[in-house]
């Protein structure tokens, strides 16, 4: 169907109160947290802090929007809607015999457009940039240590450190664990320092140059195992599949800064940590579409659902109905991490609770 005039209009209203929320609350958000932590941005001249600021926000938005995308959608078609109303728009059409839903055709185009926004920014631009959304905002050049969270290797190495440091891709008091079924049975390392050598570097590549290294057993006169190269005396090269410095070193809430094909990997591995937060974020990704549908529609059929009642009001229901639904996800995504609930549960009781009753809402909307 050819869209009409007033489709063009009401889809630019809906476009154009997105980009106002949008810009409201991001800007609100960069304020407030820019003035709350300004003294981990000050002391490197003004110049500098501006740079600084800049670098930190710029990919610090893709975060935020993230969080607030199914809400923004939410907020700009109540706001279309509830324009409508105030300003008597709606009622000559419904007068002149065409159907709310029917008025609303552009509104949802437009609605469904923006949450492709979302799940397109957590897929293709949050994963690219997740090196800096983890870059602390005190410490711009990686100057200062980070912890070291340890890893297993698909080689069956486990590796431990004391600190870290990413400009040089170093770890100090790298701890090194082979398992029994190894060549040379368990085997014990510890080196003052590790530094790890990106693959396709030379021949030594693709895994940890050790320096300063002891052993808690001679390892002279057994066999090393395939992936431990002696150098020269307290020097080895360990050859690691996975394990590089960002894994070693990653916080407890790295896998939801990956992509979901990345997060389908990891389940499939029965070493992989956090299993059951892992499996939950992988669920509520693919619920993610249907639980900004359920927003929408929820809140479109308050709003509309009594139309002589103040416009205000209808926005405070939505407000409220809509919070009783986020608040819902967020528990039984509590309830999965924790394993209370299965995650493919905990990620789509709410979507099966929530979604007929939101259909049958927007049903209800008088034509």
């Amino acid at each position: 169907m050819i869209p009409t005039t007033l489709d063009r209009m009401f889809f630019v209203n809906y476009i154009r109160s997105y980009l106002i929320v949008l810009t409201c609350l991001l800007s609100l958000y960069i304020i407030l947290d820019l003035f709350t932590n300004l003294d981990d941005f000050s002391g490197r001249g003004f110049t500098a802090m501006l740079v600084h600021v800049f670098k930190y926000y710029s990919t610090r938005i893709t975060q935020i929007f993230d969080r607030l995308s199914e809400f923004l959608t939410l907020l700009a078609a109540v706001f279309t809607v509830s324009w409508m109303q105030r300003t008597n728009e709606l009622l000559p059409q419904l007068s002149a015999g065409i159907s709310t839903r029917r008025v609303l055709r552009p509104i949802l185009f437009g609605a469904f457009v923006t949450l492709s926004l979302g799940p397109i920014n957590q897929e293709l631009i949050i994963p690219e940039i997740a090196e800096d959304l983890n870059t602390p905002r005190d410490d711009p050049n990686l100057e200062r240590p980070t912890d070291v969270k340890g890893a297993y290797d698909s080689t069956g190495v486990h590796l431990e450190g004391v600190a870290g440091f990413r400009k040089e891709q170093k770890i100090v008091g790298m701890y090194v664990t082979f398992p029994e079924n190894s060549a040379a049975g368990m085997i014990h390392l510890s080196a003052r320092e590790a530094v790890y050598i990106p693959s396709g570097d030379g021949p030594q590549s693709g895994g940890w140059m050790l320096y300063q290294t002891q052993t808690a057993t001679d390892l002279n006169d057994r066999p090393l195992p395939p992936n431990l190269e002696r150098i020269t005396e307290g020097k080895y090269f360990l050859k690691t599949r996975e394990s590089d410095f960002e894994t070693v070193t990653r916080g407890p809430n790295w896998y939801l800064f990956a992509s979901t094909p990345k997060l389908r990997e990891l389940l499939a591995k029965p070493e992989s940590r956090r299993q059951p937060q892992v499996a939950v974020a992988f669920h509520m990704r693919l619920t993610r579409p249907l639980v900004g549908a359920i927003f929408l529609f929820m809140g479109l059929a308050v709003i509309l659902r009594d139309q002589n009642r103040h416009v205000f009001i209808n926005v405070g229901f939505c407000l409220i109905l809509c919070a009783v639904f986020y608040v819902a996800v967020l528990g039984c995504k509590y309830l999965g991490e924790n394993d209370f609930l299965a995650p493919a549960l905990a990620a789509w009781l709410p979507v099966l609770i929530f979604g007929p009753f939101s259909l049958a809402l927007f049903d209800a909307i008088h034509t």
